[in-house]
């Protein structure tokens, strides 16, 4: 089940327990928002969707969340579901959940995490005669695209889109390093147009966020090389075989294949061992249709840049397990671990071009 399945889900639960009775005075809200759970929270998923119908029903937030735990108890897929805290729904999805977040990431590509937030919607973008709120108003156009809506960009006043000025003309830092000064600070703060933008190094977050997408497209073609591929499609779900290497990895963040490959030979897979990092990037890929749909709604691409270098950190903390090492084959855990890369690879690609930057193959 996806977040936006399990967004259906909850919904459905809201309207059953309305139509019960259960919840007297509530409107069915048009989405509720999931995502993985905060301090406190436990499971797979977390909604606080019980705070937010609490003032319509009035009752306490534990109240309604006691009523639709029940409901979203009862749904396929759902193995659990515990409130916590003032009122949220922790809710933990049965076994294959990870692999069909995975699937789901590959099967859509550049579509994930597009929605219908904004359909029918006409967003008007007045902007003035800037270079950096020029820029931001044409990624904005792609990404309210993604939630339905359709943003039309004019020269006119009053101005309802006026991001700080860049200091200077981020021109000579060429095409994606120009658009990455200008989109990556948040409207309110001051752009920092400087070389450091072209650096090749760990400091610069534009070079990790491209970097962990060219190392996605060097694991697959490494995996080619060992004669095995993602095979997602596969009977076994990949939520049943990500599971950790059980031996430590000696290369760096950023090493290459050739250096895990030398490695000693490690210890066979465990099943009862979570891969390193694998939790962190699942929450990324999980994250992302929330941060496409904040950034249309608050006309915000920041949101979405800074959530891709939250999804490039988790891969590139998450690489070195993708592979064998040493004298290991390719086993299901393996493929299922190429498959959670190459799902990180189509997230960090699509955010990129809908930021209007490119996604090198090679880096």
């Amino acid at each position: 089940m996806t977040p936006v399945e399990l967004s259906r889900t909850v919904l459905c639960a809201v309207r059953r327990a309305v139509e019960q009775g259960e919840l007297g005075g509530v409107t069915v809200p048009e989405r509720a928002v999931v995502a993985p759970p905060g301090p406190g929270g436990c499971g797979d998923y977390a909604t606080g969707i019980a705070l937010r119908l609490a003032g319509a029903a009035r009752r306490p937030a534990l109240d309604v969340a006691e009523v639709l735990r029940t409901y979203i108890a009862r749904e396929p897929g759902v193995a659990d579901v515990t409130v916590t805290g003032p009122g949220f729904l922790n809710i933990t999805l049965a076994g294959g959940a990870s692999g069909e977040l995975v699937e789901a990431v590959l099967e859509q590509g550049a579509r994930y995490g597009h929605g219908d937030t904004l359909a029918g919607q006409v967003v008007e973008l007045r902007v003035p005669y800037d270079t950096r709120a020029e820029v931001v108003a044409d990624a904005l156009v792609r990404i309210v695209a993604t939630q339905g809506g359709r943003a039309e960009v004019r020269h006119a006043e009053p101005v309802n889109l006026r991001p700080v000025p860049a200091p200077e003309d981020p021109a000579p830092l060429g095409h994606d390093a120009a658009r990455w000064a200008l989109l990556h600070p948040a409207p309110h703060d001051r752009p920092r147009i400087s070389a450091d933008h072209l650096l090749q190094r760990e400091s610069n977050p534009l070079f990790r966020v491209r970097y962990a997408h060219a190392r996605t497209r060097a694991l697959h073609r490494n995996a080619a090389t060992l004669g095995y591929s993602s095979d997602h499609t596969g009977e076994r779900s990949a939520s049943a075989v990500l599971v950790g290497a059980g031996a430590p990895v000696g290369a760096g963040a950023h090493a290459g294949p050739a250096a895990r490959h030398t490695s000693a030979p490690s210890a066979p897979l465990r099943a009862s061992d979570p891969a390193p990092g694998e939790a962190d990037l699942l929450a990324a890929l999980a994250e992302y249709p929330l941060a496409l749909r904040l950034a249309a709604r608050h006309r915000a691409p920041d949101r979405l840049a800074r959530h891709l270098v939250v999804t490039a950190d988790a891969l590139l903390g998450f690489q070195h397990v993708v592979l064998p090492l040493g004298d290991e084959k390719p086993s299901a855990a393996h493929r299922a671990r190429l498959a959670l890369a190459e799902a990180a690879g189509a997230v960090l690609a699509g955010g990129l071009s809908l930021l209007g930057i490119s996604a090198p193959e090679y880096l």
